[in-house]
């Protein structure tokens, strides 16, 4: 174990009006540092996620947690920045901190405010997350990406716009459980297969319900060294956490082998000593039904170009044997840019803490997540269990 979770907060998911990034940094800081147990003044660190500050503004986010509390003065915070992985990056400068014993308690927290933008410009701030030398002018912005990435796909393994559709209604199916979630309304196999006015094709083969949302929302978690977690009243613990990048510019890759996803849960996987499905369940990053389709290849669930095995045969349901996503995952709970890896460990957190409320699996001891920035570019692994 290389350190815990022992707080965690988790805002509302969606377009929230009336809400800054400041409010929400200080709202979910409150309310983690309350749920650990701690007072403001035990924070020895703090890390905030935020993808590159393009959404909004107020570009310098590192000092608004000190907004929380006036004993946060002076206390070194930094922003931490790696495309869609931000909120993962975050954390694991949060544990290189408790590594090298520099912070007993350290507060991560990842925010994004998107909606102030329109959608062509939010549009515009995503596609800097890709190799914009060769990649900037694809038609549809980021969707375009992952349009390539999945006609690609389907020009090597076939058409698999059933299993997309499928990953679409198990998404908005378990969003409906998750309070937070940006959508809680189910879609049913018909409408998301079928193209319409109201689910068109966005890019290649993806249709709108086959798109993570443009979103607001933070969420943030205290992080301690196992020794001082173990005293605490609730401690997760990182049994691994693994980071591997690869090259930027999708023309030096085989994009749909995801190579540094596949890399970073074989890390994860042996560093934990674990058989992938030893785990409870996994929350995987699912910005587009067709990375959460190449992702369950790259984790090992099924081989190259078999992955629609996993949904069409109900093995990443709720009751399957490897759930996936039951928080509804980035599809239906949203992906505010910054937030997401940080969301992802809260979500990983209730449930293991059996605090998961109607989200909650029955007894989980092992949660795998997976958090990428870019297309395949900046991946993370984490595996957690419960020590209290």
């Amino acid at each position: 174990m290389t350190a815990c979770i022992v707080g965690w907060a988790h805002s509302k998911f969606g377009k929230l009006d009336g809400e800054t990034s400041e409010s929400l940094i200080t709202k979910v800081a409150s309310e983690a540092i309350a749920h650990a147990g701690i007072e403001p003044r035990d924070v020895d660190v703090i890390y905030v996620g935020n993808m590159n500050g393009g959404f909004v503004k107020q570009e310098f986010h590192s000092s608004l947690p000190l907004q929380t509390h006036p004993d946060l003065r002076f206390k070194p915070s930094t922003r931490v920045e790696n495309a869609c992985a931000t909120g993962s990056a975050a954390i694991h400068m949060g544990l290189n901190s408790l590594a090298a014993k520099k912070a007993r308690f350290v507060l991560v927290v990842g925010v994004e405010k998107m909606t102030e933008l329109n959608s062509a410009q939010a549009g515009d701030v995503l596609i800097k997350a890709s190799y914009v030398a060769e990649e900037a002018n694809i038609e549809a912005g980021f969707a375009g990406i992952f349009g390539k990435i999945t006609s690609a796909y389907f020009q090597r393994y076939g058409d698999k716009s059933d299993a997309l559709a499928r990953i679409a209604v198990k998404a908005h199916r378990n969003g409906v459980k998750n309070p937070f979630a940006h959508f809680q309304k189910e879609f049913d196999y018909g409408f998301c297969r079928n193209p319409s006015d109201k689910n068109p094709f966005v890019a290649g083969p993806l249709k709108r319900t086959d798109c993570s949302p443009v979103t607001d929302g933070a969420a943030a978690v205290i992080l301690a060294d196992t020794d001082t977690a173990l005293s605490m009243k609730q401690a997760i613990a990182f049994r691994a956490a693994e980071h591997v990048n690869d090259f930027l510019p999708m023309s030096k890759r085989d994009i749909i082998q995801f190579d540094g996803p596949t890399l970073a849960w074989k890390r994860a996987l042996e560093s934990a000593r674990l058989d992938l499905l030893d785990l409870s369940f996994v929350e995987t990053h699912d910005c587009f039904t067709s990375a959460e389709l190449i992702e369950y290849e790259a984790m090992g669930l099924t081989p190259r170009g078999q992955g629609e095995r996993a949904i069409l045969d109900g093995w990443t349901e709720r009751d399957g044997k490897l759930p996936v996503n039951v928080s509804g995952g980035l599809k239906a709970k949203g992906h505010p840019v910054g937030a997401t890896g940080v969301s992802m460990h809260v979500m990983s957190c209730l449930q293991l803490s059996g605090a998961a409320g109607g989200m909650q699996l029955q007894a989980p001891k092992l949660a795998g997540v997976f958090n990428m920035g870019g297309a395949a570019v900046a991946n993370y692994v984490s595996i957690l269990e419960p020590v209290k």
